[in-house]
């Protein structure tokens, strides 16, 4: 059994992870976060709440502040998908808890095997 402690440093090191990822690509929770959750033990629905916890801070400030001053954000989209995301979040947790673990990680492996295929074999 991990202690608080090495849950945290876990978490620490997946976050910090996630969080170059998310700088490079724009990518981060379901990409990197949830699947390495599931992967040290936590169940599919455990990894995508505690996911979206994390995120529940202020995660991508300072990557913000970094675009915005190269001029590299559109705010009319940034808005429109935080709005998007806001009510998004919701139903999908409330779909989620319908939905078997199984379910969920079959869904969870087509949508990133989907983006896989999308930017292997037919990329901009």
């Amino acid at each position: 059994m991990l202690t608080d402690v090495e849950k945290i440093l876990i978490g620490l090191a997946i976050g910090l992870a996630a969080g170059v990822l998310s700088g490079l690509f724009g990518i981060g929770g379901g990409i990197v976060i949830v699947p390495v959750l599931v992967f040290i033990g936590l169940s599919q629905k455990e990894a995508t709440g505690t996911s979206l916890a994390a995120l529940l801070m202020p995660v991508a400030i300072l990557g913000v502040i970094e675009y915005g001053r190269r001029h590299e954000i559109r705010v009319p989209y940034s808005v429109g998908i935080a709005m998007g995301l806001f009510v998004g979040a919701y139903f999908g947790a409330f779909w989620a808890g319908k939905l078997s673990n199984q379910t969920l990680q079959r869904g969870f492996g087509l949508l990133l095997l989907a983006s896989s295929v999308r930017f292997l074999f037919f990329p901009r």
